[in-house]
Parts: structure tokens; sequence; C-alpha cells
């Protein structure tokens, strides 16, 4: 499905169904670098499972146009605006990584539109060190193969998928080669610069569940567990043997740990 949002068309995958807004929506927040693709295998999953789902792809990444968004807040309030122009209410905000970081900051400054939030494989904080920054600004498509290969544990990097036909890590780096060039950098450094996630935390009303990895390099479970203690509502789970694409690579566990979540 395709909308405007901001004079940009953007690009929302709703799992294959017809949208309906009155429904229980599920909105998914991509990562750093990703796409809706970072769901394939929950969009359609819960789809099929009476969900309404909202997936988009952000400005600038695979099929949505505009330039990339420049900051988390920026993001946060996006998404907020997103859900107003598809006359959603409310939803459940579930997050991966970059897109953590959002859930929280969407739950800080509009909080009567998040439901329930699920965190997964994220943090309050995710710094970016100066080498790997340097590289997305110089050299991006090896900072995207370094980043696939970090991000997947060792499952992930037997080259074995649950979509025939399919591996991880080319998965993944043809994922991050369909988005605009820069943007890699652009969502690298709106992690780097954000400093507000454990008032956030604190700040939150809702429910949320942290979905962690037990073998993620990107973003160690122990700092999301510090998420899970830091908000009033939260509990976590950490996902063994996972790395950092729990979603994809642990798919069937993370479906089953978020599916009685959401209600």
């Amino acid at each position: 499905m395709k909308t405007m949002i901001n004079g940009d068309e953007i690009f929302i995958s709703t799992g294959g169904r017809d949208f309906d807004p009155k429904g229980k929506v599920l909105l998914f927040i991509h990562g750093s670098g990703q796409s809706h693709l970072s769901f394939a295998l929950q969009n359609r999953y819960f789809a099929n499972r009476g969900f309404q789902i909202l997936s988009p792809s952000m400005p600038g990444h695979y099929l949505s146009q505009g330039e990339a968004l420049t900051s988390i807040e920026d993001m946060a309030d996006w998404h907020a605006n997103l859900l107003d122009q598809m006359g959603v209410e409310n939803a459940v905000v579930i997050g991966h990584s970059q897109g953590g970081l959002i859930a929280l900051e969407m739950g800080r400054r509009h909080a009567s539109k998040v439901k329930k939030i699920v965190i997964l494989a994220s943090a309050m904080a995710i710094p970016v060190n100066d080498a790997l920054l340097s590289m997305a600004a110089e050299k991006e498509h090896k900072a995207a193969a370094a980043m696939v290969s970090w991000s997947h544990g060792q499952d992930g990097h037997k080259f074995d998928h649950s979509v025939p036909g399919q591996n991880h890590l080319g998965n993944g780096i043809e994922v991050m080669a369909q988005n605009k060039p820069g943007v890699l950098w652009t969502d690298l450094t709106a992690c780097n610069n954000y400093h507000d996630g454990e008032a956030a935390a604190k700040a939150l009303t809702c429910p949320v569940l942290c979905i962690l990895a037990e073998k993620d390099k990107m973003v160690p479970a122990k700092f999301g567990k510090m998420l899970a203690s830091t908000a009033s509502d939260a509990s976590f789970h950490v996902v063994k043997d996972a790395g950092h694409f729990v979603q994809s690579e642990k798919s069937i566990e993370t479906n089953a740990l978020m599916r009685p979540f959401f209600g």
C-alpha cells in the first residue's frame, strides 16, 4: 500500500490484507538502513491472525520517497503522523534496534497513540563507534556488509532461512542496498545522537515487552535488560542463540512471544 505523508509517497506493508483502522493495529518500526522487509516473517503471520498491520519503510528507505529523517524525535513524530493519516486511534508499537528508540520516544511524546510497546533487540541508547560511522559515510556497501555479519548469530551464518531460497546474510545485504545512498549514515548518526532513552523509558505509561537476543553483538542483551528494569511496566525475554536480527533468525520463537502480549 502507498500513501502520502508530509508530501512524500510512502510504502506500507499491510501483510497482504486490506487495512482496517478500527481493528487491532500493529505498527512495526524498522532499524537503521532497513525497511519494512525486516518484518517479512511477522507482517503476514499476524495479518493472517486477525491483526491490522502497518509496516512502513521510512522516507528514503526501499520503496518510500523523500529524504531520510535525521533524528529519533523526528522519526517518532513521523510515525505518529502516519497513524493519524491512516485513521488509527492507537496501536501496539513494535520497534527493532533503532526502531526501539523510536518506539520509546513515540511512547513518551505520543502516549495516547501507543497502547503497548515491543522492543526487539534494542535498548535505551545505541551509541555507534566512529569507525562504523566513517565507513557508512565513505564506503556504505562495506559498512552494510559488516553490519549484516555482526547482526547475525552463529545460526544466521549457516546460510539457512525459514523462507525457501533465502539466506540471512545475502538477504540482509540486499535489503540495505535498496535504500537511497547516505541513508545508512543518517540513520546511524540519529541513533548516536539520541540521549533521552532513559527519560523516555521512565515516562512510559504502557506495558513493554523486551525481546532480546543472547548472541547480539550490535546491542547486547544486558542493555535491553536495563531498559526493562527502568520502565515501570516492563518484562524481558532473552531468545537463546539469536543474533541482533532475532525476528528473522528466530521468527517462530519471536512471534510466539509477541502474540500473547498483543492480547
